[in-house]
């Protein structure tokens, strides 16, 4: 029986672009606060990194505070704390609480020993308010903007969704290590190309549509910046081609990976 292989992409995304800015494609095995100082590595100070509760590490955290890097994320569980200072005497609105707190357990507060502010907030999740508990190092932004800094943070989510939904990047083609990496790389890679072309035609159109274009017309031999802006319009010869079918391998069915 072959092992099937599984890949952890760790992705730092703009969310002025939201397009990728670094990513590190890997086996799953690592965890992802020990990949977070890389892709943290060429943040500068005065920017803001919005964190999965996954990528949470107190001495990391305070690595950014010192290189003047906001950052916001979500409380773990069982994240041991004292409140120092009440930000807020009752909720307003949907906020509930906001508190500076400092670390409790020693060995986090010897990793990070200054005060965090905690704010809690009830936030829309599918339809349905649901509360949350966020950290960040900023004391001077409202309660209300540190809860919507973090939604934000689900744009990474959509941004997978897409690439895995779209580039059908829940298919491998291969099952070692190595071929998945340069198949999810491989997606990146393309993703970005094609949204960079997007942008240079004015493509008013969405991703999936561009995709779906240019799977038709793969066997054909055609100017990219033509056929994006000939798309739409009445008039031109170009023509397409090829038959949709032609997008497929014949007798090919991809391997399916959970």
């Amino acid at each position: 029986r072959r092992r099937k292989a599984a890949a952890k992409c760790h992705l730092r995304l703009d969310l002025h672009s939201l397009l990728p800015r670094f990513a590190i494609v890997d086996t799953a095995r690592d965890n992802d606060n020990a990949r977070a100082r890389e892709v943290c590595a060429g943040i500068r100070a005065g920017e803001i990194v919005l964190f999965d509760r996954a990528y949470v590490d107190f001495a990391h955290l305070f690595g950014l505070l010192v290189r003047g890097v906001f950052w916001v994320t979500r409380t773990k569980e069982n994240l041991r704390f004292r409140v120092v200072k009440k930000r807020l005497r009752r909720p307003e609105g949907k906020i509930l609480r906001d508190d500076e707190v400092v670390l409790t357990n020693a060995q986090t507060r010897g990793e990070y020993p200054n005060r965090l502010r905690r704010v809690t907030a009830l936030v829309e999740l599918d339809g349905k308010e649901v509360e949350m508990e966020f950290l960040t190092n900023n004391f001077e932004w409202s309660a209300a903007t540190v809860a919507d800094l973090y939604r934000c943070r689900w744009q990474i989510e959509v941004f997978f969704k897409q690439i895995k939904q779209t580039l059908q990047l829940c298919d491998f083609l291969g099952h070692s290590a190595n071929a998945v990496r340069w198949q999810v790389w491989t997606a990146l890679l393309l993703y970005v190309l094609l949204r960079f072309q997007a942008f240079l035609h004015g493509w008013p159109h969405s991703f999936t549509r561009l995709f779906t274009l240019l799977r038709g017309v793969v066997w054909d031999r055609f100017d990219l910046g033509g056929l994006l802006d000939f798309y739409g319009t009445a008039g031109g010869r170009w023509r397409m081609r090829a038959q949709p079918e032609q997008g497929y391998l014949p007798g090919f069915a991809p391997v399916p990976v959970g």
